[in-house]
Formats: C-alpha cells, sequence, structure tokens
C-alpha cells in the first residue's frame, strides 16, 4: 500500500529554522521515499510501512536532538505525488 503524507513541523523554540531544516534533510536521505518541501510544509510519498517507520524515527530524533516541537500531518492513502512535469 502507498501512502502519501504533509507534515508540517513547529519547534517550541526562538531558534527554529535549523531542527526543522535537519528533519527534511533526514527525510531526503531515504532514497525509497519521495520529499517534496515548499514553504508551507513537506510531502512524503511511499510505501505505508516505510514512510510510518521513517517518520516515527525522525520525529524522535528531533524531539531528542531539538526538544519540543509541535507535528501537524495529513495522511492519506495512495501516492499522490505530483507527476514530473507538472506545475
Amino acid at each position: 500500500m502507498k501512502l502519501s503524507v504533509e507534515i508540517s513541523m513547529y519547534p517550541l523554540k526562538d531558534e527554529y529554522i535549523p531542527s526543522i531544516q535537519a528533519f527534511i534533510d533526514r527525510l531526503n536521505r531515504h532514497q525509497d521515499l519521495q520529499v517534496i518541501t515548499n514553504t508551507m510544509s513537506t510531502q512524503v510519498f511511499g510505501d505505508y510501512e516505510l514512510v510510518m517507520e521513517v517518520l516515527k524515527r525522525e520525529m524522535r530524533t528531533s524531539y531528542e536532538k531539538y526538544g519540543r516541537a509541535i507535528f501537524v500531518c495529513k495522511f492519506i492513502e495512495g501516492n499522490l505525488a505530483p507527476e514530473v512535469g507538472d506545475g
């Protein structure tokens, strides 16, 4: 099963950009996922089990390294990644 996720991270600290960028960078290291980032959120597409495992691990890493943060997520079954050349 494929999964599409839109995720936004809101660190509860004044210096928030480094922790957001580190989270996005770690997501991008997973070659079997498609990750698209814009100014509002990051979208992650891939196999359900892999997406959930990666998010679980990388969210925990963010908490351990940077402290409190809010993650707002939307999940939908299927691969809703835009086709190359769309937009």
